[in-house]
């Protein structure tokens, strides 16, 4: 008997894929090239984007049949933490950007996609702190939960600051924060995806 569902490992593994390879192959289609360091993922949803829907579909798809069905198999774990993986991202459609502009995220989009990038930063910790259940027959410490959320929130505030200052790596910070907080649940369930009795005996 396993700790989590092979299910959950699936969608687990499809959400950096969906995620990396939908900004990816959007960042392909657009005419004359694009810049992924000062370009940032929302730029590829712009209305006078190409193919602006590949990213569109890639981050409905990371979001609720990816992190939905992930937190759902997470059964060990708090469901504060679960609640905060599973929350879905609101995509508006966003207005033309100006050319001077392009590449930078509307500020009201930029606060929603900070608010969203932190809620997804914290939730390894919210998924252990306070957990009655004994580590050991878990398998994910509570101090691992907590540096996961630390080193998240850390590639976050680079976001942030690149987002309030224009700074050129905006782009690059937001793929690596975004990145890493999709590789997470990968990384949760691959500790989780365990035979339960490998764990009562200690391996």
């Amino acid at each position: 008997m396993r700790v989590v569902p092979p299910w959950a490992l699936l969608s687990a593994a499809a959400a950096p894929v969906m995620l990396i390879g939908g900004w990816t192959i959007a960042a392909a289609r657009q005419p004359g090239g694009f810049d992924p360091v000062a370009g940032t993922i929302s730029a590829l949803a712009a209305r006078d984007a190409a193919d602006r829907w590949i990213r569109t579909a890639a981050l409905l798809g990371l979001g609720l049949p990816s992190h939905c069905v992930t937190a759902a198999g997470l059964r060990p774990l708090r469901r504060a933490g679960r609640l905060l993986l599973a929350r879905r991202r609101r995509h508006r459609r966003r207005r033309r950007v100006p050319a001077a502009g392009r590449g930078r995220l509307l500020d009201r989009h930029g606060v929603a996609a900070a608010v969203a990038f932190t809620a997804l930063a914290l939730w390894p910790a919210a998924a252990v702190l306070g957990r009655r259940t004994p580590d050991r027959a878990v398998g994910l410490p509570a101090s691992g939960g907590t540096t996961a959320a630390v080193l998240l929130l850390a590639l976050v505030g680079w976001f942030v600051v690149e987002l309030i200052a224009g700074g050129p790596r905006v782009g690059l910070a937001e793929r690596l924060a975004a990145g890493a907080e999709a590789i997470c649940p990968l990384l949760v369930v691959l500790a989780l995806h365990r035979p339960r009795r490998a764990l009562e005996a200690g391996c």
